[in-house]
């Protein structure tokens, strides 16, 4: 059965993000009620979404996110905003259950066969007839009742929000405005004023900087986080591996047991001199093909030196032709049988008799050969003996973690138990910051072990955190060894970096105020004006200029031009511009029609989006967590004291 679906690896990931996407809806919206618990985080309709449903959402979004991330950081996946992501996948697919329910979405086993049969998604999973290929899905643990349903229901869903994007339709207005908003080229000057250019000028006091150090907004900025210098222990796989010997006699055992994993194909380089006579040519033509090829034959068999020179000029395969009839390398299974067979046959320099196959006639030279002989045992021991190791290492996993667990738990004052016990090193970590993603933690970085790390057990009475799974087959416990909580540090401490905050704002600042003298100027006296030539922008055409630059420069209503502004352009500094005219517009019908085309899909798309904001309102969504964005907010202003 797995065989099967390897040797079908690249049709079948496609069904997988099919299969993934209707398990997620099917596991959230079905065999969940036996076991969920009473913590309700949201209800939708008449259903509630429990915290057990809000975690196996979350774990299916994260093995699809797995699937087409394989090496993306395994913390990364516990963050805030990927669980809230799958909270929102939970109200989104409820509430368009709860509408198929009301509207009476109904798909007929005539439809849902013919999707089936023809969608491209289920081609791995479609037998030649046309029926349901079950092997694959049991490789897969879903059985087929199971999968009709699930697509059933995807097909009802899709129906919720399908009937909105494909009848939406623009007005001939707002298709014109839009084609006139990306398209329009407007004539502007402008001249950039850079804070570099103003630093010389400032000198702050003390006094100076102590008022803008105590400012409020600067609090956050130099505020310094909550963080700790940790005590943990890891438990995995490569630990254990380190622990296990394998004698030298398994070793060898195994090598003799697996040779053929050790031994590389044969792989054999040819040429060959082609006669193409296809299967329905004439007798007549066929035979005459196979004459010519018997005669290059006996000319090659004579002098082998003749056989390049004879295929440049004479075969009909013009892929190796102008090689002198090189084939390279290839293993069996790459040629036609007869040609492989003849191939294989062959010794080394030897030229073979003419060989039918479908193409035509060939005389068959073979060049070289390669492979087919098992690596020494030398050569691949180090290989058998990690494989060795990882195996046994896996099997004493399952009972060390179990131990691994009770012991961080049951001695949760000290790791110094669990490590003498398992042979694992106590490491120490320094400045660990609360917030994850701040910085690189390694296996500290992640949002569970964090919070469990920075929980009131684990930080005010100096506990062990319980055993937290942080990747693949991965425990850790961690313990804080001294806390830091979230303080602003004295004003001498940052000097420095207070001046540098400071220069930096007022250079800005008295660059705005050079940009707008100027400008006052030069609107009053316009030929005393020191700007730049012109050029074009147009939000097709984007060069150097900043974005906020050609915002500015578009947004001007044209009644009003020529027209001058000043710009800010963040740690740039500031932009003075002078917007000249709206040139002529100049499109072509097939772009004219392309943007049309695309604004109507952006249009149909705002119209769903819309219908389902209103569906939740109809369904009065009701959410008692708090976005993933405020908690973090509320959690850095809980830090922070304020």
């Amino acid at each position: 059965m797995f065989d099967l679906v390897r040797n079908n690896t690249r049709l079948f990931g496609g069904v997988l993000v099919v299969l993934i996407a209707i398990a997620f809806i099917g596991g959230g919206l079905q065999g969940y009620e036996s076991f969920m618990s009473n913590d309700t985080v949201a209800k939708v309709a008449d259903h509630k979404i429990s915290q057990t449903e809000w975690d196996a959402a979350h774990r299916k979004l994260v093995e699809r996110l797995r699937a087409q991330a394989p090496e993306a950081d395994a913390a990364s996946f516990d963050a805030p905003e990927v669980k809230q992501r799958a909270l929102d996948m939970l109200l989104r697919d409820y509430t368009l259950m709860a509408a198929v329910r009301d509207q009476r979405l109904v798909v007929p086993d005539t439809r849902l066969a013919r999707i089936f049969q023809t969608a491209p998604d289920f081609a791995a999973i479609r037998n030649a007839d046309g029926s349901l290929n079950t092997k694959v899905l049991e490789a897969q643990g879903v059985s087929s009742e199971q999968f009709a349903g699930q697509l059933r229901q995807q097909i009802s869903v899709g129906q919720v929000l399908g009937g909105v994007e494909q009848t939406g339709v623009s007005s001939k207005v707002a298709n014109r405005q839009a084609v006139e908003a990306l398209f329009q080229v407007r004539d502007v000057q402008w001249l950039k004023f850079e804070p570099k250019n103003y630093v010389a000028q400032l000198n702050p006091t003390p006094e100076q900087l102590r008022k803008f150090f105590s400012e409020p907004a600067m609090s956050a900025v130099f505020m310094q986080p909550e963080r700790a210098d940790v005590q943990y222990v890891v438990l995995d796989i490569d630990t254990l591996k380190q622990r296990v010997t394998v004698s030298e006699d398994d070793l060898r055992k195994s090598y003799q047991d697996n040779i053929k994993l050790y031994t590389k194909d044969e792989e054999r380089r040819a040429s060959h001199i082609l006669i193409k006579a296809e299967k329905s040519a004439p007798a007549a033509a066929r035979q005459a093909a196979k004459a010519k090829a018997e005669q290059l034959q006996a000319q090659v068999a004579k002098d082998p030196s003749l056989f390049a020179e004879l295929a440049r000029k004479n075969s009909e395969d013009p892929g190796s032709a102008v090689n002198g009839g090189d084939l390279d390398f290839f293993g069996r299974g790459a040629m036609v049988k007869p040609f492989e067979d003849t191939t294989f046959a062959l010794k080394k320099g030897e030229i073979s008799k003419v060989v039918e196959s479908d193409f035509g006639y060939h005389v068959i030279m073979l060049t070289d050969v390669r492979g087919g002989a098992a690596q020494p045992f030398e050569e691949v021991r180090s290989q058998i003996e990690d494989d060795a190791r990882k195996q046994l290492a896996q099997r004493q996993y399952a009972e060390a973690a179990e131990k691994f667990s009770n012991m961080v738990y049951e001695q949760s004052d000290s790791l110094k138990p669990v490590a003498d016990e398992l042979k694992l090193t106590i490491q120490s970590a320094s400045d660990v910051l609360r917030r994850p993603g701040a910085k690189d933690q390694g296996v500290l970085g992640g949002q569970r072990i964090l919070e469990a790390l920075f929980g009131s057990d684990a930080r005010t009475k100096a506990r062990n955190t319980e055993a937290i799974e942080v990747g693949p087959s991965k425990l850790v416990s961690a313990r804080i060894v001294k806390y830091y909580p979230a303080a602003k540090p004295p004003f001498e401490q940052v000097q420095a970096q207070v001046r540098e905050r400071w220069i930096a704002r007022e250079s800005v600042a008295a660059a705005r105020r050079d940009a707008e003298q100027k400008l006052a100027l030069w609107k009053q006296a316009p030929d005393k004006a020191q700007l730049p030539a012109s050029v074009q922008m147009s939000r097709r055409l984007v060069f150097s200029q900043p974005p906020q630059v050609l915002d500015a420069a578009l947004r001007i209503p044209e009644k009003q031009l020529p027209a001058w502004q000043v710009v800010d352009i963040g740690n740039e500094g500031v932009a003075l511009l002078k917007v000249n005219k709206v040139l002529p517009l100049q499109i072509s019908a097939e772009e004219e029609q392309e943007t049309r085309n695309q604004f109507a899909h952006y249009w149909a798309k705002a119209e769903s989006d819309a219908y389902l904001r209103a569906l939740k309102r109809e369904y009065k969504l009701d959410v008692k967590v708090k976005p993933a964005a405020a908690k973090a907010s509320e959690a850095e202003k809980s830090a922070s004291g304020g």
